[in-house]
């Protein structure tokens, strides 16, 4: 019996109709929650509906969602970028490693708000310290999963790259970023989750615009309902790439060791 037929999740119609009943047994939750508590602090889907398409007529909506994801997308390319190499750097040179890890360990549980609070002081309330500050808290993540990679590569195809003779690029094409792959999955999938919820925190403190903006601004007027909008709004857009893009890029990275049949 195949793996897909011991009972795991299927691709294409199977895996769709899956999805669509957990969104629909979320939805019929929260309906009954709303029904049992205040409307004001626990409007009903139907509510929070309405608020978004109104958000969204007006245009407010698509605007501070564009600035949210803009966000998310330079720290997310900052942090997976640096990350990648320092994590490797250290896991394929021990001696190096020794000396830096314990930076790693500090810089891994340094608070985020302490990050983002420090970089606003030092470089002001603009855009470059926003994204920094968001990359800088998902770097050493990064490092830790791409140095564990790193200490995972299998020495043999290295040897069997040297015997035949590989170049330098050969050699990272084709015998080390296959098996850093799934651990560049995993970080990234894990680092998008991270870094979306820090950007809101960082609008909240020092942005004009942005979801996390949007949010405080709602708070202070105790509009639960477009509190919410925005809140499901955003994790709409980023359960659409973790479905479209992030999960059939990881099933794709770990293909090459049969780990597609897992999903």
């Amino acid at each position: 019996m195949t793996a897909r037929g011991r009972g795991q999740i299927p691709h294409g119609p199977g895996r769709f109709a899956v999805v669509a009943l957990s969104v629909l047994s979320l939805l019929a939750l929260w309906q009954i929650a709303a029904q049992l508590a205040d409307p004001r602090t626990l409007p009903g889907p139907a509510t929070v509906w309405q608020v978004a398409r109104a958000e969204t007529a007006s245009g407010e909506m698509g605007r501070h969602l564009g600035a949210t994801l803009r966000r998310v997308a330079l720290a997310f390319a900052i942090a997976m970028t640096l990350g990648s190499v320092i994590g490797v750097a250290l896991g394929m040179l021990p001696r190096l490693n020794r000396f830096f890890d314990t930076w790693v360990v500090v810089w891994l549980n340094l608070p985020a708000l302490v990050l983002i609070v420090l970089a606003y002081v030092w470089f002001g309330l603009n855009e470059v310290s926003a994204v920094c500050a968001v990359a800088a808290n998902k770097i050493p993540n990064v490092i830790v999963t791409l140095r564990e990679g790193a200490r995972a590569l299998d020495r043999q195809y290295a040897e069997m790259a040297r015997v035949f003779r590989f170049s330098r690029w050969r050699m990272l094409r084709h015998v080390i970023v296959p098996q850093l792959a799934p651990f560049l999955a995993a970080a990234g999938r894990s680092g998008l989750s991270l870094i979306w919820k820090i950007v809101l925190v960082v609008e909240l403190l020092g942005r004009p615009d942005g979801v996390g903006f949007q949010i405080h601004l709602y708070f202070q007027l105790f509009d639960v309902a477009a509190i919410l909008a925005y809140t499901m709004a955003f994790v709409a857009v980023m359960l659409a790439i973790e479905w479209g893009l992030l999960q059939p890029l990881e099933r794709r990275a770990a293909h090459w060791r049969g780990g597609d049949a897992a999903r």
